[in-house]
Formats: C-alpha cells, structure tokens, sequence
C-alpha cells in the first residue's frame, strides 16, 4: 500500500504564485525571471548591507578584517563577493530566506526547501567576472535538485557585468573534474562519453575547456534586471559573467542556492563532521526525513504543519490488479 504525501504551507497573503506558464519556462530553459520579486524596502536593506561589505573591504586594516584569522580577510580584500553572510548576519539569512524566494522556489523544485548557500557579490569597476559552469559541479545534492536565486540589488546590464546563461543547456549533465575528489553528480561510468572538463568557472575560453560544449549551443543571452528581480536558474545551465566594464558602477547581487530537502547533502561550505551537511541546512519550506538546521537569527520559515495533513489516502490493491485509493481521515 502507499500512502499519499499532501504538504501544505501556511497561508499568507502576500504569497507569490507561480503560473503554469513559468513553470513550463523553467523546464525548458532553465531558468526563470520573476521581475520585482522583492519591494523596495527588502532590497535596500540587502544593498545596505553589500555597502557595509563594501566598505570594509576598502579599509582592510579595521577590526575583523585585519585579523590573519579571520576566515573571511581574503574574500574582503578581493572586493568581488562574500560567501555565507547568512550565517552572520540577520539581513543576509532574511534575504536567503525570504518568503517569497521560497514560493517560487518551493514551485520549482519542492515542496520541500533547504536554504544551502548565501554569496553577496560587489562586482567594483574593473574586476568581477566568472567563466563558463555548472553549480552542481561544485555543490552536490543527491538527488540532483539544486537551484539558484540570483537577486539583483541595482541595474545589472552588460556593461556592469551581468550573468550570461545559455538557454536549454540544462538539459545537459554535470560534466565532472579530472580528479573525482570533490566528488561527482552522475554515477561514475554511468555514460558511454560524458568527458572530464578543465580550469572550469576561468574567465578566459581557451583555458575552460567547458567553453567547448558551450560552443554546440546558439549564442548565450545577457539576463538584464533591475533591482528587486530575480533570476531563478537549474544547477546544469551553462552560465557566466564578466568584469564589470564601467567606471564608475559596481554590480551587487546576492546569490543563494537551494535544494528539495529530500535530498541528501554531502556538502557544507564551512565544513562538518560526518558524511552529511544535511544539519547545517537551513529547512525553509515542507518537511524532511534528514536532519536540518533552524534559522541562527529567528527569521520565520512556513513549514507543513503535520497537525493539518487533513485527509490522507493509501492505495489498496485489488484483484483485479488495479490500484484504488481508500480514503483515510487522521484521527
């Protein structure tokens, strides 16, 4: 017998709601715009914060920064982005965990949410830029159910250095490193001739040897956005950016990736003991039979509620061979 799962959030009424036709999009091209996703006021208080980094990368001698263990000195110095503020911060774990991220998130790939990973990336004049990959190549989930959120903090355009994707590539499979070390996607030797790939996310294409699958495809498309919009997009696609051309302009964005929570995680940006980082994911939507973390800062997250699963309903077998559902009311 089996028995049916019904998840169900809690109500709010400012829930964004996914449409047939997005869904669809998503699936075929591997990504999704959802314009305006976040007001005013949730994107100020987000650029705010990549200011505060901003500035502090500007004047590495301040306290935290200056100190030779502080883990993040290096990332401040390069002024290009900054990886797991969520983790110490309230506003970053806000923006990972926004209600309205996981609507759409929890549409795409759910219903059950992990909030894995959280990057604020600055993109000052001049530097900046990532070459061609796939995010699954670098953070596993098994099953393979990783996504990403990409919000713009301000007007990211080709000249400031915005992401490039390549419509349709998700549909291609994680093409792995030379050395299995880090681990792979795909069962190894699942594939008759699924290569090993070099120098992957390096700016220059003659060096990332991904550029060469990338070339099958029509050209890559620049995603332009405005602040608040967020761009939703498969852990296959081929995508990149690069350096910010202007002057005067910086590029901020905050970047997070998610996965189903019924997936099995053996990844944890800062590391853990075990063969799981399962518990220091962040459980942001439904429910899981893994372990999980709780928000650090309090930000409220809409799990199913398992004292309102309502009615249930277990398939029984019959004669004949035909499966018929028995309706079942929780006592």
């Amino acid at each position: 017998m089996g028995k049916a799962y019904v998840p169900k959030s809690k109500y709010r009424k400012d829930r964004y709601l996914v449409s047939v036709e997005q869904y669809r999009h998503y699936r075929r091209e591997g990504y999704l715009i959802v314009r305006g996703l976040l007001q005013q006021p949730e994107v100020a208080e987000l650029f705010q914060l990549a200011e505060e980094v901003r500035i502090q990368s500007l004047n590495p001698d301040k306290k935290g920064a200056a100190d030779s263990t502080d883990p993040l000195r290096d990332e401040f110095a390069a002024a290009t982005r900054l990886h797991m503020l969520s983790r110490i911060h309230p506003a970053a774990e806000r923006g990972m965990l926004h209600s309205r991220i996981l609507d759409v998130t929890e549409a795409l790939i759910g219903p059950d949410v992990y909030a894995l990973q959280s990057m604020m990336f600055l993109n000052p004049p001049g530097k900046g830029g990532q070459g061609w990959h796939q995010d699954s190549y670098y953070i596993k989930t098994h099953p393979d159910t990783l996504i990403g959120a990409w919000i713009a903090l301000e007007e990211v355009d080709e000249e400031n250095g915005c992401l490039w994707v390549v419509p349709g590539s998700h549909h291609e499979p994680v093409y792995p490193p030379e050395s299995s070390v880090g681990g792979n996607v795909h069962a190894v030797d699942a594939f008759s001739d699924l290569h090993a790939v070099r120098n992957v996310s390096h700016i220059d294409d003659e060096v990332n040897t991904l550029s060469t699958v990338v070339s099958h495809y029509p050209s890559p498309i620049p995603v332009q956005l405005s602040a608040g919009d967020v761009l939703f997009f498969d852990s296959h696609l081929f995508h990149r950016s690069y350096p910010n051309r202007t002057t005067n302009r910086y590029r901020r964005s905050y970047v997070c990736h998610y996965c189903n929570a019924r997936s099995w995680v053996p990844w944890d940006h800062d590391g853990y003991e075990g063969d799981s980082g399962n518990y220091r994911q962040i459980l942001g939507r439904g429910s899981t039979h893994h372990a999980y973390a709780e928000p650090i800062f309090g930000t409220e997250v809409y799990l199913s509620d398992p004292d309102e699963a309502g009615v249930s309903v277990t398939m029984m077998g019959m004669d004949n061979g035909m499966m018929m559902p028995m309706e079942m009311k929780k006592e």
